[in-house]
Parts: structure tokens; sequence; C-alpha cells
């Protein structure tokens, strides 16, 4: 009798924990007397506001539920504990019980409640095969719950809703707190998360201008003659360079990036001035004077927010802007919403800078100063070697080198006393380096690029990009006092004359990313989700208006994932997944996976554990395969120093790292400088009877007519996509016949006025007349059998029919 009395008094309390909707549509699921127990309890919980809306005012929108991972629940085995239910009534019909709750779940009134509950079909399913299987895999239920199974063989199955989505907010937890998400992930008014910001009337001045402008200079001019002043850069070579120039003119200035500090004090006590990059600035430590470079990187994908919180968030009296015009009118509505306005002034470039009428065509018109940008490693080991083999001497810069690399090379092409008098590079000279160039040569006026989905795709060069690269040309103060630009092959100038005329599409919006403080809370309240998955759901509840974006936050995902199974507290887990990784290079992927599993288990990585790992010393590169690797063990080098900026105790020895890093960017500019001897070696090593086989990664064509040719060049083959291929005749046949056969498909052996695709890769050394003779007739024989085949195959099918 006690036990009955205890469960009439717990049924309504458990079941009225899990409704939160009006007891009208409760009641309406059962209108006879019978539900009246059931109508008391959820009338008083309907009544409170839901705990999930779509629409609503308007201003939010539906979850992607299809991020929402339901969390597994555990099902009461044999003895777990006393069956109440089955002593106050019988043992369930575990038979019956399966009827009823197919039943349940086909009722369109249970559909639209659920739907009303935040359960739309996806997730109904789920919860309800999960239901479904906890209740009959379960050889006990609550004592309530087991009483309304056998009450519903009677047919009242409604009565199961308060249950079924009790167990539905168990296994997907986010419904009972949707309210709160939308909250953490309202990212609307940006403006307000910079609270010392706005409790300061600042002075925006935006110094608009092209390339070789001097915009910067003038905005630096003002950071050199205020009191303390912040310079905030996109690369640490234009960071480095400020801090030089201020120093130089003895105004003390540190240096601050991603992996390290530089004070200018011998005694470490920081400077009224700073020079770092973007994501390193202070949003908390008040300037006179602040300086944001290349503001219209704003709008970048990835790196974006950086910008906008530098922008929003800058403690400084007077902010001044440099970059691209296109970016005035975003910037312009941004510091409204501030209630700041925007003094604009703008330059004109200080040098003539010509497009020509007429493409180089061939490396033989070559002349001194002259600059060849390419858009992939492939193309510069081609190009370079093509060029040593005419007896000049080059100078090579790629995005993946070490700075100190790009500048020793940038300072022997300057050299007006070194030999080397060409440069071939790729767009990394757009900005952060100073060069002498008097001709920018483009080798190719299409870009591997990757898009939203994660898909290669080659589209041709922006006119922001073109005219970043090309404005490089003719610098003021350089011995070249006009530049000029052009292409490598003639069909390729109209189009860049095309390119260069229009005008830079105007930035529309500005990136934002969620902070560890959001991801933090969103983790309170969802403590079963991986970090990954957080982020997703972030990202699909987040509420933006048409002045932002949410970056791309794909790299930030492929850490997490890859580091889930190491036990981390969120806010380090966070912080790896914030290190600067090339995803593309698998040995700097499992450095910081080990990394990461050694930091879990509280263990330093000290100077002698990275040694071991990373076999230093290291020799001078005899190959291309060696130099890349080492460009990847000096990328391992920077992801311990920027570990090392943020725990310290974990990563022991900065400075011993940061020496063999020093003595490392020595070894690969030698490598660099031999990059010619490099491709000679390996062309070397491969068997007798092979010839230099590049990855199908090497863009062969130079427009976006041939995209069948091209694929991004940072290809997860990593170090073997770049090296030379070793391979036995028959794989080198079989990959060239691909190339050859889908260059036949898209030129139709024409190329536009130079001739055949098969005459032009001869003419650069990519195919040889055996090789080509091997081609067509492998070609002719395979186009013979295939029509043996179609042929057999249309009788056979002809007998079928006739059978």
């Amino acid at each position: 009798m006690r036990r009955c009395a205890w469960l009439l008094l717990r049924l309504p309390a458990r079941a009225g924990l899990v409704l939160r909707h009006g007891g009208a549509a409760a009641s309406r699921l059962r209108p006879d007397a019978a539900t009246s127990s059931f109508s008391s309890f959820s009338s008083s919980f309907f009544s409170s506001s839901s705990s999930f809306s779509v629409g609503g005012d308007g201003s939010s929108r539906a979850p992607d539920t299809s991020l929402f991972v339901p969390v597994p629940l555990k099902h009461v085995g044999d003895g777990a504990e006393e069956d109440v239910g089955a002593e106050l009534t019988r043992p369930l019909d575990k038979g019956e019980v399966l009827k009823n709750l197919n039943k349940f779940y086909k009722r369109k009134e249970i559909q639209r409640l659920g739907a009303e509950n935040g359960l739309d079909a996806r997730l109904f399913h789920q919860a309800f095969i999960s239901f479904r299987k906890y209740i009959m895999e379960s050889s006990s239920v609550s004592a309530d719950l087991h009483i309304i199974l056998n009450d519903i063989c009677c047919g009242h199955v409604d009565d199961l809703f308060p249950f079924f989505l009790r167990h539905a907010k168990q296994i997907f937890p986010m419904l009972d707190c949707m309210d709160d998400l939308r909250k953490i992930s309202d990212l609307r008014l940006p403006p307000n998360w910079y609270p010392d910001a706005r409790a300061i009337q600042r002075k925006i001045i935006f110094h608009a201008g092209p390339t070789n402008s001097g915009k910067t200079y003038h905005a630096i001019q003002r950071f050199l003659s205020a009191k303390s002043g912040i310079y905030c850069g996109p690369l640490k070579l234009l960071a480095h360079e400020i801090f030089q120039k201020s120093n130089d003119a003895n105004v003390p200035c540190d240096l601050v990036t991603g992996e390290e500090r530089v004070y200018a004090s011998e005694d470490a006590r920081q400077a009224p001035h700073i020079a770092c990059t973007i994501e390193m600035c202070s949003v908390n430590t008040p300037y006179e004077v602040a300086v944001i470079d290349e503001i219209q990187m704003i709008r970048d994908p990835a790196r974006g927010w950086a910008w906008t919180r530098a922008l929003l968030g800058l403690c400084a009296e007077e902010i001044h802007l440099c970059g691209e015009a296109a970016a005035i009118d975003l910037v312009t509505e941004l510091m409204f919403t501030t209630g700041e306005e925007v003094e604009v002034r703008n330059y004109e470039r200080l040098t003539p800078l010509t497009l020509l009428d007429y493409a180089l065509e061939s490396l033989d018109n070559l002349r001194p100063g002259d600059c060849i940008v390419c858009f992939s490693k492939n193309d510069i080991y081609s190009v370079s070697r093509q060029i040593e083999a005419r007896g000049l001497e080059c100078a090579v810069i790629y995005g993946s080198l070490p700075p100190g690399t790009k500048l020793e090379q940038a300072k022997k092409f300057n050299d007006p006393n070194d030999p080397c008098k060409i440069l071939v590079a790729t767009d990394a000279i757009g900005m952060g380096l100073n060069l002498c160039i008097r001709r920018v040569i483009f080798n190719s006026i299409v870009k591997p690029t990757v898009n939203e989905k994660g898909e290669k795709e080659i589209n041709s060069i922006t006119t922001s990009q073109a005219l970043q690269i090309a404005g490089r040309a003719g610098r003021y103060g350089s011995s070249f006092k006009e530049g000029e630009v052009t292409t490598m092959h003639r069909d390729d100038l109209i189009q860049l004359k095309e390119i260069l005329s229009d005008s830079v599409r105007p930035v529309k919006a500005a990136g934002l990313h969620p902070t560890a403080e959001q991801i933090e809370m969103f983790a309170y309240h969802l403590p079963d989700a991986t970090l990954s998955n957080l982020i997703d759901i972030f990202v699909s509840l987040s509420q933006v208006d048409g002045l932002y974006f949410v970056c791309n936050i794909d790299d930030f995902k492929f850490i997490a994932d890859m580091i889930q199974h190491i036990p981390l507290n969120l806010r380090s887990r966070y912080v790896f997944c914030t290190a600067p990784l090339n995803r593309k290079e698998p040995f700097v992927c499992t450095t910081l996976l080990k990394f990461a599993r050694q930091f879990s288990r509280n263990e330093p990585l000290t100077f002698d554990w990275l040694c071991r790992h990373t076999k230093w010393p290291l020799a001078v590169p005899k190959t291309i395969k060696e130099l890349v690797h080492l460009e990847a063990v000096h990328d391992v080098f920077d992801l311990y120093l920027w570990l090392s900026y943020r725990f310290m105790d974990m990563f022991p020895d900065a400075a011993l790292v940061r020496d063999i890093q020093k003595k490392l960017d020595d070894i690969i500019q030698v490598g660099v400088c031999n990059i010619t001897k490099l491709i000679r070696a390996s062309q070397s090593a491969a068997a007798p009877g092979t010839a230099e086989v590049l990855s199908e990664d090497f863009p062969l064509s130079r427009t976006g007519r041939d995209t069948g040719l091209f694929s991004d060049h940072h290809s997860p083959k990593s170090t073997e996509a770049l090296s030379v291929a070793v391979e036995v005749p028959g794989e080198r046949r079989a990959k060239n016949l691909k190339a050859y056969r889908s260059a036949t498909r898209q030129e139709g052996l024409k190329s536009h006025g130079r001739g055949s695709l098969a005459n032009r890769l001869l003419r650069e050394g990519l195919l040889t007349q055996e090789m080509l003779r091997q081609l067509e007739s492998e070609w002719q024989d395979q186009h013979r059998n295939g029509s043996k085949r179609d042929v057999q195959n249309s009788s056979k099918q002809t007998g079928r029919k006739k059978k």
C-alpha cells in the first residue's frame, strides 16, 4: 500500500519534469476523462516558455539537426534493481508493448507535438528508435513508465509522450537549453564585445591606395611619432620590418608574433611601441596610435576575424587603416555602428605601371629585374630549372619557405653586385618583401584553390590579386623607376588585360570566429559533445547580420577530430586546435598529435625529445624531397615555439629550439640556392630508362579552360607529390597517358595559336619524343580495343533481345 501511495505521488512529479508546452495541445490527444491526471500535471508545466523556437520573432533560424549527435543511454540489465512496476501491476508483454510503440510512432498528433518541442522529423525518428530500443532491451523500466506501458494495452498510446520526450531530451540534451545556446551563439552585435574600446572616442583614418602608393609609410610615420603605438600586420615579415625600422629610428619597439616576443630593452621591460602579427594584438592595452595593415583582409574566409577584432576592439585614440579602397564602405558602415566617423585619405601610385602589349613567350627573352610569378611549387621547380639551363642565375621565393630564407633570397635578388638578376616566385611576393622588380611576368593567370566544400577548383586570379602582385614592379626608391607587367603566353595576356581593367570588388562583410569562452559555455550545456561537434552546432545556431560572416573552421575541426581521442581539458584542446598547422603535411600533423599526447600525460616536451623526433641535426638536402622535408621540420619548430608561448612549463626549451631553427634556416637557404642541382639529383635518382614524372597535381596548362590538368598544389601526398617520383615504366606510361588523354579531350591538341599541346609539352621538357610515341601507340591500341568491346557488347545485347 505504501508503494502505491509513493507511486501516485511520484508519477506526476517525474513526468512533469519533461514537458514544456501548453496543456491544451496535450489534452487534445485524449479528450476523455482517463487523461485528467495527464492534463493536470502537464498544464502547469506546459505554460512555461518553450526551450526551443524556430522563427519566433523572425530573428532565429532552425538549427541543422543533422549535427545533433545522440548521447547513448545504458539499458537496465537483469538484476540491476527491483522491478517495482512488475510488483504493482504485472510483467510487461514485450510483444504487445512493441505493437503499441509502433502505433505511438505513427500518430500524427504525436509527431506534431514532437515538432513543437523541437523534434523535427530526423530527431523524432532517432529519438523513437532509441526509446523503443531502451524499453525493449531493458530488463526493467521505471515504475511509472511500466504502469503506463501496461495501461496503454487498452489503446491509450498518447500517454507515452511525456516519457518519450524525457528520453529524447536525455539523448539530445541541446533540446532543453536551445534558448541558452542561441544566446551564446548570437553574433549580431560584435562591437559590444569590446567595452574598453566603446568607452573612448576613437579617430579612424583610412589610408586607401594601390600597392606602392605610400599609404603605409604615412601611417607608420604617425606610429613612430606617437608616445605609444601598436602595428598589426598580416605577416611575421611585415611585423619584423616595422620592429627593425622603429628601433633603427630610436623608437623602442617590441616584436610579438605567435611564436615569440622580442623585447627592445635588455631587461625585458615592455616598450611603449609594439609590432605584432594581427592575431596577437591586445584589445585591453591603451595606445595613442594603432596601425592595422591590409585592412581588406577583413574579408578573408580563414583569418578575417582577426582584422574585425582589431578594428572593433583596439583601445587607441587614433586608428590608422591601410589597404584597398574596396574596404572603405564596409569600414564606414562598421564604424557607424560604434558611433565613430572615418576619415579617408586617398593615395595614387608613386611610379608608373605599364601593362605591356606583348607576352614574353620564351625564357630567352628574360631581362635583369624580371620576376616570373607561378602558382605552384612544381612550376617554380620547372621554370627555375629552365632558366638556369640557359646559363642564368635565379632567386626562388615561395610560401612554405622560412622567413629567413625568403629574406636572403630577396637580398640576393636585390643586390646589384650579385649575378642573380631573375626571380621566380609564387604570389608570396604580394606582401611582406621589398623587391627591386622591373617586370612582373605571370607564368599563369589561374590559381588552384579549395572551395567551401573542400573541393579543388581552378579559377582565374581576381583583380585584387592581380593588382597586388603586378604592383610589386617598379617599387618607389628602387633602381627601376617604372614597372611593367605581362604574361608568359600570348593568349593569357588578353585575359590579364580584362582582369586588370575590372574594378576591385567591394568588401561586403567582416569575418567572425567563436571564442574559447563561447565554446566553454556551449560545453557546459553539452558536456558529452566533441569539440568538433560543438563548433558545428555553434556555427549552425549562430546569428550574424549582413555586415559579418562566420569564418571557415575546417582547419580547427581537422585538428579537433585528430586529437579527439586524447584526454585534454577543453581550454587546452581549444588552444591546440588554433595552432598554426599545414594539414597537408603528414609529418607536421603527426608531430602535433605526439605533442598533444605527451601533453595529456603531463610530460614536458624537452629539447632532447624534439631532436630525437626530428632526427636533428639534419644535413644539407640533396634532393627536392629532402628540401621539402626540411621545410616541414621548420614548421614543426614553429609549432613548438607557438605552443611554448602558451604552455611554457610543458614546452620549456623554446630558446634552444629557436637556436636550432636558425641553423635549419641556413641549411634550407643552401638547398634553395642549389635548387637546380637538387632537381637534377632527383632526376638521376630515378630508375634507369625512366624520365622525370610530375605528380598529377602539376599544373600543365595555364588557363581556366584546362582545368582537367590542374589541382591544388598542396596535395595530401605531401613530399611525394612535390618530389620526383621513381616509377616503373608501366606506371609512368599510365600517368602520362592519362595526362595526354585529358589534354587531348580539352584542347583537341590545339593550344590557341601556340601550336599543339604535345609540342608545347615537348618544348618544356615534360615529354620526350619516345614517350610521345608510346602514348600515341597505347592510345590507338586502347581505342581499337575499346571499339572491339563495344561491338561485342552490342552483339551480345542483340542476341539476348532475339532470344
